[in-house]
């Protein structure tokens, strides 16, 4: 382990230091009394076997001592047990809190490369494995060390011959049980990256089970999931045959030892080297080594699975946004919603440019609209604005201002986007229409929910707007869910708007009602809009054609007919259908 690792893992227990000091003294405490025991019950047999030397008033009071320290090796067990998982659970709550915040604040570029199920896997299965890691590996090499260190220093002072008859099983049974829990550990690490794929599967599969079932793909879905739920079950079988082989060995060294001790003790017991009662203290001892040694097999597991678990959680959090605030960005209010881009170049990853050298200016409260075919970079266009994504080359300004100057949360509170995809949360319609605005009154999203027409259909809904409306609002149509997400927007009252395809997938008497909203909502305000149906930005002050090299044409509904370029051809071919 790199001192690096190490500083990491201790910065998690900082925080609970004293608990983490606490739960150690109990474990060591623990540790010298199971140490303690064997000793006091070798007295009290030396007593009964010495013919009555010692008055059976001290057997007595060395058997008081015995069960007093056997009540307060309980309480401590109790205390390091149930304090010691709570801790480890801490340090998980912790962890996940990291992990969830830090994948809130990563750029679309990385989940365009990473899956949905594989984040969740590490925000939930790593972090048990680290709170395992956590809680019971300080622990038990505190424990197994002092019992294996203590045990053995007592008997080499009794009887050294026999203890080195036990001694010679242990560098065995470590090599055997670090192979096989190293060949078991393997498999394990391989099993939980095949879960994080199949959680990936799963997660991609049942999002998108109404198209699944509408394409009839329940059985290509079903066999790609079979597939890896197969490899995850070839990756469990690996390593519980080596965890078979592992634990089947160890224990059959457990048997062997006590063997062994029982012969060559009881020869040294006939010989006279070694008194009966210290023979039963050899017994007595015998877990204290091969405890360690089982333990250690566990330890190793639990080692293995950290590792695993926290290379995983330092990936994720070693993963810089790819955009995030200038050390002299700042809030920039109020917007008054002038746009530029500026030669602007921009790609994704290694992909095709989407845009060269793109110029572009809407002045503030401008209405414009973006047309063009599929791919030209319309939605890209407005993705740039409030830094989704960063541009290769050039300059988008806001008012003027480079918006990289500009804290993304005050650019991102001063644009509002109503998309095709509307996604809503499980939870109420208030709820929400109030993620507009967190902490709104419910007369602030009432009103919103009336400027964007959504008040009468929310009245007729079994409890109003405390209606649950279902995972991604299933109980509710797609016009009803666009409406929903105009009123969010109406909430938040930016200055800069952003329609991306907001009426496409509804039917036409949907998109007139929520046509009439987006209408009301663009009223004073910068907007810009994205659209197939040519028919829904005709009244645009101007519409800016896209093509693969930019703004080729740009004008009103009217001048660009006139000019009969590739709006008007565009016109012209939506007019046939």
């Amino acid at each position: 382990m790199s001192k690096k690792t190490f500083q990491q893992l201790a910065g998690f227990y900082k925080p609970y230091r004293w608990l983490f000091l606490a739960d150690l003294l109990c474990a060591l405490a623990v540790a010298g009394i199971a140490l303690a025991v064997p000793l006091g019950v070798r007295y009290i047999a030396e007593s009964l076997l010495g013919g009555g030397e010692v008055p059976f008033s001290q057997v007595l009071q060395a058997g008081a001592a015995l069960v007093g320290l056997t009540l307060l090796q309980a309480l401590c067990t109790y205390f390091y047990d149930y304090q010691g998982h709570y801790l480890g659970a801490k340090i998980e709550r912790d962890m996940r809190d990291q992990m969830f915040r830090h994948c809130q604040r990563l750029s679309f570029s990385y989940y365009d490369e990473h899956t949905v199920g594989d984040l969740m896997s590490r925000i939930t299965n790593d972090s048990l494995s680290m709170a395992e890691f956590f809680h019971h590996v300080p622990e038990d090499l505190l424990v197994f060390g002092v019992k294996f260190l203590g045990a053995t220093g007592i008997l080499l002072s009794v009887h050294w011959q026999t203890t080195g008859v036990i001694l010679a099983f242990l560098p065995v049974m470590l090599a055997y049980t670090l192979y096989f829990n190293k060949r078991m550990g393997q498999a394990m690490g391989q099993a939980r990256e095949s879960m994080g794929k199949i959680n990936a599967q799963a997660e991609d599969s049942l999002s998108g089970v109404r198209v699944v079932q509408s394409f009839g793909g329940e059985a290509l879905e079903e066999a790609k999931f079979s597939r890896l739920n197969r490899r995850f079950l070839e990756d469990r079988r690996v390593g519980y045959r080596s965890e078979a082989l592992l634990f089947g060995g160890m224990d059959t060294f457990a048997a062997l030892i006590p063997i062994a001790v029982v012969v060559f003790g009881g020869l040294a017991v006939w010989q006279g080297s070694m008194l009966l009662s210290d023979l039963l203290l050899f017994l007595l001892y015998i877990g204290y080594f091969t405890g360690p040694v089982q333990g250690l097999v566990n330890t190793s597991r639990l080692l293995q699975e950290g590792r695993t678990s926290f290379r995983r959680y330092r990936e994720l959090m070693e993963a810089q946004p790819e955009i995030q605030d200038q050390p002299d960005s700042r809030e920039w209010e109020p917007v008054r919603g002038k746009l530029e881009f500026r030669q602007v170049d921009f790609c994704y990853g290694q992909g095709e440019e989407v845009f060269r050298g793109l110029d572009l200016t809407v002045e503030a409260g401008e209405y414009v609209a973006l047309v063009g075919a599929s791919g030209v970079g319309k939605t890209t266009l407005c993705a740039l604005l409030p830094r989704f994504y960063q541009p290769q080359r050039g300059q988008i300004l806001v008012d003027g201002q480079p918006v990289e100057e500009i804290s993304l949360a005050c650019l991102r509170r001063n644009i509002g986007i109503v998309q095709q995809d509307v996604y809503l949360f499980t939870g109420t319609v208030a709820e929400n229409i109030a993620y507009g605005r967190p902490g709104a009154s419910r007369e602030e999203i009432v009103a919103a929910a009336r400027q964007a027409g959504a008040h009468e259909f929310i009245e007729k809904l079994p409890g109003g707007y405390d209606a649950g409306i279902g995972p991604h609002g299933v109980r509710l149509s797609g016009g009803q869910q666009q409406r929903l997400a105009i009123a969010r927007v109406f909430l938040k009252d930016p200055p800069v708007l952003i329609f991306d395809e907001a009426t496409s997938a509804l039917d036409s008497h949907s998109e007139k009602v929520v046509q009439r909203s987006l209408e009301q909502l663009a009223q004073r305000r910068t907007t810009l809009v994205i659209a197939h149906r040519l028919s829904t930005v005709q009244g645009a002050g101007r519409i800016l054609v896209l093509d693969e090299k930019g703004v080729c044409e740009q004008g009103t509904h009217q001048e660009l007919l006139a000019q009969g370029g590739v709006y008007a051809g565009l016109y012209q071919a939506s007019a046939l259908f």
